[in-house]
Order: structure tokens, then C-alpha cells, then sequence
């Protein structure tokens, strides 16, 4: 496994994919940097990683503050002495139609679905460069390939990602990076919660993520898989969603 003894750093780790990412990986060697604004779950999370035997580490994050994923990216360096792989996972998400005129959460979106995909790609890149290597592996999601009602705005963020990466591939054919898009499907996170402000839509949204919903492991072995590729071989996109998808 050429996971083992490499740093990750992860944004939104307090929860979902991110902590499930962060304890798959560190049970395989690697060392994990963990960010997110929840920092009592960041702490507890860093200490169960730690009473398992592995490494860990944790400041808090905000996405949409460079300063922030900047700070993420040098605790990896001080503490671990590299930076090899940044794991962009931090996200929110509005359900509504666009009639609804909720430029509050637009805004909201684009802050950390772009703008803070964009702050960890300026965080991370000099170090890759000076490094010689690194790997950027974002959460992107199902939502941007198949587009319907009441997400137009969410898949719009998520393919203003993807599209972005590929843009940083092609500029970065000199092997020094590699770029990987993961599009989950329904994954049994927290992301619905603040998703929709109706209490009865955003119960029943629940359930049905907690029906069709996979476990986010499932999104941190791909991760995994992804990372652990040979330096000269790069996974561009993964899908992962349950078998019962539409």
C-alpha cells in the first residue's frame, strides 16, 4: 500500500466522508491533518485515531478563509514534515427551486463548494511544486452528473469544480500533481440537515437518506483506492453511489 506514511489533509473531517476518510486512513499508515469548524469533534476524533495507534492531527478550518486552509496545509508540514495528499470535502448544499430566490444560500454554496476548493488548491499547490509531487482529490457529487429540480445551483458548483480540476490537470501534465474528482451519490451524512429550512421536507429528506444512503466508508475506500495508485497513475473520476440510485 503507498498510503502508508503519507500525510493527508482533510477539510470538513468532523463528520461524514471526511471522518470516515480520516480513520480509513490513518488504520493504513498514513498520517492525517485534519480541518473543520467543529473542533470538540475534531479533538475526540484525533484521539480515538491516536488510541488506535495512528497519527493525527487537527486545527480549525473554515473554507471559505484562505488563511485557514493555509494554516491546514502548514500544521501538515510542521508536524509531519510533507504534505502529499489534500482531500477537499468540505461542503453545503440548499434544497430549492431557483424561483425560491435564495441568494443567501447560493452565496453560501459558491463560498464553499468553489471558493473553498479554490483556497486549498492555493494552500497546497506551492508545497506539491516545492515538493515535487502531491495529489488533490476532491468530493465533487452524482448531483453534477445528473441534474434535477431543486439542485440546479449545488450541481452547478460541484461541475464549476470538476471543470476546474481538469483545467489544473492539463496544466500539470509534468507529473508533479495529480487531480481526482469522487462523486458520491446519497451517502448517510449531515449534509441534509441545514439542506432545506421546512421542517417536514427536511424530516423526510432524512429518512429517505437514511433508507438509500451508503455508509460513508464506502466513500473513503475510494478515496483510498484513488491515493494509492502508483505515482505515474492518475484516477481522474469515481463515481460511488448505492446500487439503488436512480
Amino acid at each position: 500500500m503507498t498510503i502508508d506514511g503519507k500525510v493527508v489533509a482533510i477539510t470538513g473531517a468532523s463528520s461524514g466522508i471526511g471522518a470516515a476518510t480520516a480513520r480509513h486512513l490513518a488504520a493504513l499508515g498514513a498520517a492525517v491533518v485534519l480541518g473543520a469548524r467543529r473542533t470538540d469533534r475534531l479533538d475526540r476524533l484525533v484521539a480515538d485515531i491516536e488510541a488506535d495507534g495512528g497519527r493525527a492531527a487537527a486545527v480549525r478550518v473554515d473554507v471559505t478563509d484562505p488563511a485557514d486552509l493555509l494554516a491546514l496545509a502548514e500544521l501538515a508540514v510542521e508536524r509531519f514534515g510533507r504534505l502529499d495528499v489534500l482531500v477537499g470535502n468540505a461542503g453545503v448544499t440548499r434544497i430549492g427551486v431557483m424561483a425560491d430566490l435564495d441568494v443567501a444560500g447560493w452565496s453560501a454554496m459558491v463560498d464553499v463548494n468553489v471558493k473553498g476548493i479554490l483556497h486549498g488548491i492555493s494552500a497546497a499547490l506551492p508545497i506539491f511544486r516545492r515538493q515535487g509531487g502531491g495529489h488533490l482529490v476532491t468530493v465533487v457529487s452524482t448531483s453534477g452528473l445528473k441534474i434535477v429540480p431543486t439542485q440546479a445551483v449545488y450541481a452547478g458548483t460541484k461541475n464549476a469544480v470538476r471543470a476546474l480540476l481538469e483545467g489544473l490537470r492539463q496544466e500539470s501534465i509534468d507529473g508533479v500533481l495529480r487531480t481526482t474528482s469522487i462523486s458520491p451519490g446519497y451517502v448517510r451524512t449531515e449534509l441534509i440537515d441545514n439542506a432545506v429550512d421546512d421542517p417536514a421536507v427536511r424530516e423526510q429528506a432524512r429518512r429517505n437518506m437514511a433508507e438509500l444512503g451508503i455508509d460513508p466508508v464506502a466513500v473513503a475506500r475510494a478515496i483510498a483506492f484513488a491515493i494509492d495508485q502508483p505515482e505515474d497513475v492518475e484516477i481522474g473520476d469515481l463515481t460511488i453511489r448505492p446500487t439503488r440510485q436512480g
